[in-house]
This record gives C-alpha cells, structure tokens and sequence, in this order.
C-alpha cells in the first residue's frame, strides 16, 4: 500500500472532550503521513513529471505529507464515514463552510461551531497536497522532491501576474506569499515584464532597465530572486504579468497522489497498519472549497479514483464553488494558488460528459477518464453566482456554442445558490476587507449559504448509502430562459441607483500552452477566441430566478449579486472586484438594499418596491421567510434543522436594513 506509515505525533481531546449528541466526544490526532508509489503502475500514469522524480533502491518514489484526523472516541457511534477535507492553500475549510464555525487563524485549536459533522458521526480527515504553501504555524503541505534528469536540475520559463490594491514598489513573485519559483539569473535581460489595464487589454512591455529582481531594506535596494522591484511603482488596479526563467522543478503533482492514497488507506487500511479509521469505515468522501474544489475538478479529470491496486477510492465528491475551472496542479513549475485566468486554471474541457470544441478540435469530457474505469462515483458541484460572473460557470452545462444545455451523468448533479458570492456572506454589510484591501462599490453580498451545503452533504451521504437520489439539479438553463447574456441580466440591474455593469465582462478564452499543457512551451499562452459564458436572469428586484433560491432570495429585503466592481479608491475602478485583488481571481459579490421606506424609494428614483411597502411588519415578513424555508425543506435542498437558524437571520436582516429608520433619532446639536 502507497501510505508506508503514519506517524501520529500529537493526541488530544477535541474541543475540550465535548460531546456531540449520541455520537459524544471526539479526539485529534497530528502526524506526518509517508508515501511511497510506483511511477510504472497505470494508475499513476498521468501524473506530470513522476517519472523524473528521484528514485529508491526498488525504483519507487518517496514522499510525505502533514495528516490530521477527528475522530470519535467511541468509534462504534461514528457513521462509518470519513469526509477528507481537502486543504485549502494548508488550511481546513469543511469545519467553516459546513460547521458554521468562525474563522480561525491555522495554528490555533479548530472550533467546532455547531457540531454538526460531528454530530452526524463523520471521521474528518486531512493531508496536506500543496508544495509551496507559505511557513507559517499550523498550516499543512506536502514536501515532494524535485524533478531530475541526467543533465541535473530543469529549467524553464514562468509567468507570475498580479493585481495590486494598493501602491507599491516590490511585489513578491508568489500568489499570497506562498514558496516562490525563485529567478535563475538576477541580471537576466530576456525577462519581461508587462502591464494592461486589465486582463483583456493590450499589453505594454515595462523596459528591462526599469525594473529588477530585487527587495527593499532600509530604502535600500537588495538582489533578490524570488521579488520583483519598479522604481516607478506598480500601479493599484492594473494587471503586471512577470515572464522570467527558473529552475528547480518539485513534482508537485504528486499530491494529488497523496489526496487519492489517503483516502485510499483510511478506506482499505487496517488499524495494525496505523489507520485511525480502521475496521470502522465504509465511504469516504472528499469535501472541497475553491481552490480545493478546483483541485477535486482536476483529480476526477486526471482519472484518480482508482489505488494501485485497482480499488475505487472515494465514493462521492463535493467540489463547491469550482465552477468551471481547475487549477495548476498537474503542472511543472506549478504554482497551485495562483488564480489567474490566462493558466492552465481555465483549460478545456469544463463539462462532465465529452464534447468537442468546434474552435480546436479538441474532444474531451472533465470525467472521461473515469467513465472507463467502473461506474462513477456520486459527484455534487455547488456553485455561487460569483462563478458565473467570473466567466466560467455555466461551462459545466452548456454547449461551447452557448445555445444549448447538455446532459448530466446520472451520478452528478449541480446546485447553483442564486445571488451569492463565492465567499460566505454575513450581515452587517461591509464595502471593505481589511485584510486584503478590497473595496467594492457596493456592499459586499451578505447572504450565508451553509445551510444548503449541509443539506447536499446529507443527500450526498444518503444517495452513496442507501441508493436514494437526491432532489434534482438546479441551475440556470437555456431552455426554460433562466440562462441568459450577462448583458441582458446587466440591462435590469443597472436600473439600480449606482450600479453599472463591471467592465469588462469576464469571459474565458481559448489558451494553447503547446502540444502538452502540463509541460508548458509556450509561457505565456497562446490566447485564442473567448468562450460564452451565461448567467442567471434576473427578477424585476435584480434577484436570481435560475438555481437554488434562499428565502433571502425568494423573500427579499435587497438585490443579491455575483459581482462587485472595484472602487476608485484602490484603482481599476469599474473592474470585476476578485478576491486578493488578482486578476482572473474569484468575484466578491454585493448586497445593495432596498429602500427601507417609500419616501426613500421616491426620493432616489429607485424602481424597486421599499420594504415598508412589501411588508406590513415583521411579523409577516418572517412568516414568509418560514414558508419559503419550509417549502426548501420539503423538496431536499434544506434541512429541517436549519429552519430556525434561517429565521433567525432574516430577524437580523430585518433588524438592520429596515427597523432603524423606524426608530427614534436623538436631536442635532
């Protein structure tokens, strides 16, 4: 078996040995998981570069990987599942998006917030998958080992692109200070950099004596190979793109060996053998968030669901918020958290089932691969609407010509939450992140999905166990007019008192990398016609009809979006608003409230409906919020325990956006 050892070298009690319901208390376990893998075996034959990686004495690969595990102290009152978690660059995420737990930072104790995978019994599990994930405390990675040949270490050309939110003149060459591709040569002159207004502008060339691989100490200008420095400044808003030759490549690919051969091992292994699921698991699963979802995107389409030795590995998979995209994670000089729309991020195919790109030629479907090998494993994809704003996911489900919806396989469905934002939401509205420096025209979206994760989870765990089909898919469609041009959508909402369309529109394009995408010749690509990308229509308020809809939605006291256009104030004003402002990254969304009262309706010009005129209190408005609920409920796409918690935020939502104006105001002085 691939996973040789598991060295556990921490074991504590979980959240202070709570107990979550009849399942009790959990425990953690910290350790280091050690692989060890055949690179002639077939089921490792389309991971890049293993065949360079360095070898033992019996002609295997060796690496390893940080693990964790929660796991029930009594393991006779657990489900018989384990749900691996797939890191985030290092970092958990299923407690977050499917606990409601805070945001911690990675060295501190995970908190459990309300308990509820714990509460259903699942063994949570995770192994770090990503090379390069920065130093810092509590954060998880694999460590691989480089690539050789006969003639030594490879060489090869890299492009680092960036969107900066503030001014600056050194920029690290590394998406959110992850490990570096450090610059062969300081004073090399076949680097370029360049600088557009935006992604899809023309680009100009920075002249070379202009700019230097270099840091600032002290105002001091030191050689550096892993930063970049312009005198001049880089502009906040514009998109620099930084092409410039290093060596040293890691066989990063091999983590998504280590993602399919721990699951593989807590499925398979026994408890002699180190496996803390021994003798007690089933089904497990892989959970994953944006780029952990891309990620899982990628494992299907690499056709890993499949051990050495033949095994399935995962019974079901949940990429949420993918959308249509993967990711550099097969890829030599890979740089795995990078978000930039013109890499192998944005590569065809997108859908499922195989089609053929009538621009290249191409024909290939994201699980063809798998297709051969058995039947499918259950696949959930959910989505924001921040993924259809960004380009790419109505991909998944449509003909490359736009015009037609396509087929699912019978084991994957898709549920869009209509009106959100690829990030988890929340009230009281705010237009800036402090952490990343981001601000949006408008408020960014504040609507919390996790609810609905909760229920594909459960559905998902109960199609794999007992054969039940979850609800039906949900999301915009050509045929009922729920898809349409991001134009058409963007004619409603720009009735909206300050709201104007981001422009430009995000649209994929076509990119050639040469003959194997994976082992890139042509740094930057080749960019080639863009593909279509739709989005949901639009009701008469600006809210979503296409996909799963909130009572939020349904029930609303605002507009819910996708999208959010960057504010003057950090450059590049009227842009689509990405996360870490990076260009090509995932779309933040907004929330823009309706009048609270008709007077303010009538004073602004808005052509939505006030609150006060759609609700006599709010009493009422709860009762629909219920209802709305309720009817979820009943069809699969909520939980019955969710219900209070629902209300309980449309209390909140009321409180803010409507009762205050109601309330009396203190006398000016």
């Amino acid at each position: 078996m691939p996973v040789t050892k598991i060295e556990i070298t921490s074991r504590c009690p979980f959240a202070g040995g709570e107990a979550f319901g009849i399942v009790g208390a959990y425990e953690q376990l910290d350790g280091t998981a050690y692989f060890t893998v055949d690179p002639l075996n077939s089921a490792n034959e389309t991971i890049t570069d293993i065949e360079l990686a360095p070898r033992t004495a019996g002609e295997l690969v060796d690496f390893s990987a940080d693990f964790r595990v929660l796991r029930p102290v009594d393991s006779q009152k657990g489900n018989r599942s384990v749900l691996l978690d797939v890191l985030n660059r290092g970092k958990p995420l299923a407690l977050r998006n499917l606990n409601s737990a805070p945001d911690v930072a990675p060295d501190a104790p995970m908190d459990p917030g309300n308990g509820f995978l714990m509460r259903n019994g699942y063994t949570i599990a995770w192994c770090g998958w990503q090379h390069d994930v920065p130093d810092l405390p509590g954060l998880m990675r694999v460590n691989v080992p480089n690539a050789v040949t006969p003639d030594g270490p490879i060489s090869g050309n890299i492009v680092v692109t960036f969107q900066t939110n503030a001014p600056t003149q050194v920029r690290y060459l590394s998406d959110r200070m992850h490990r570096s591709h450090p610059a062969n040569n300081l004073e090399d002159w076949d680097s370029v950099m360049t600088v557009q207004e935006h992604e899809d502008a023309p680009e100009e060339v920075i002249p070379r004596r202009e700019w230097f691989f270099s840091r600032l100490e002290d105002g001091r200008r030191i050689p550096d190979a892993s930063h970049v420095y312009l005198p001049s400044g880089f502009q906040p808003g514009k998109v620099y793109q930084v092409i410039y030759s290093t060596s040293g490549a890691q066989v990063s690919s091999l983590g998504l060996l280590a993602t399919r051969d721990i699951g593989s091992f807590l499925r398979y292994g026994a408890a002699p053998e180190g496996n803390p699921a021994g003798g007690v698991v089933e089904k497990v699963y892989a959970f994953g968030v944006s780029q952990s979802g891309r990620f899982l995107r990628q494992f299907l389409y690499q056709g890993l669901n499949r051990d050495e030795s033949g095994r399935p590995v995962f019974d079901g998979f949940m990429p949420h918020v993918a959308g249509g995209k993967r990711g550099e994670f097969n890829q030599r000089f890979a740089q795995p958290s990078s978000q930039a729309s013109r890499s192998t991020n944005s590569l065809f195919p997108f859908s499922d089932l195989s089609q053929t790109d009538p621009e290249t030629g191409l024909t290939d479907g994201l699980l063809s691969r798998l297709s051969t090998q058995g039947p499918l494993p259950k696949v959930v994809y959910t989505y924001t609407s921040s993924e259809y704003w960004a380009g790419h996911g109505s991909l998944p489900h449509t003909t490359l010509n736009g015009q037609h919806d396509l087929d699912l396989p019978e084991a994957v469905r898709i549920y869009v939450f209509a009106g959100t934002q690829h990030g988890l939401g929340s009230f009281p509205l705010t237009d800036i992140d402090p952490v990343d420096g981001c601000r949006g025209q408008h408020g960014f979206n504040g609507l919390d999905y996790r609810p609905l994760l909760r229920a594909a989870l459960t559905r998902l765990d109960r199609w794999v166990t007992t054969g039940q089909a979850p609800p039906p898919s949900r999301y915009p469609r050509i045929d009922d007019g729920t898809a349409v041009s991001p134009e058409k959508a963007c004619k409603t909402l720009e009735t909206i008192p300050g709201v104007k369309a981001p422009f430009p529109l995000r649209r994929l394009a076509r990119l050639d990398f040469g003959p194997v995408p994976d082992v890139p010749t042509k740094t930057p690509p080749a960019v080639g016609a863009v593909f279509p990308g739709l989005v949901s229509a639009v009701d008469a308020d600006g809210n979503e009809t296409g996909g799963v809809r909130l009572p939020f939605v349904s029930v609303p006291l605002a507009t819910h979006m996708g999208w959010n256009v960057r504010h003057q104030s950090i450059g590049g004003g009227g842009q689509m608003l990405s996360t870490g402002g990076a260009s090509g990254g995932t779309a933040r969304g907004s929330t823009i409230p309706f009048p609270a009262t008709l007077e303010q309706q009538e004073a602004s010009g808005d052509p939505r409906q006030s609150i006060e005129e759609r609700f006599q209190a709010k009493a009422q408005y709860l009762d629909l919020v219920a209802k709305a609920a309720q009817q979820l409920i009943k069809e699969g796409y909520l939980l019955e325990e969710d219900l209070q918690g629902i209300i309980d935020q449309a209390a909140e939502h009321y409180q803010l956006l409507r009762e205050p104006v109601e309330a009396p105001q203190p006398a000016g002085d």
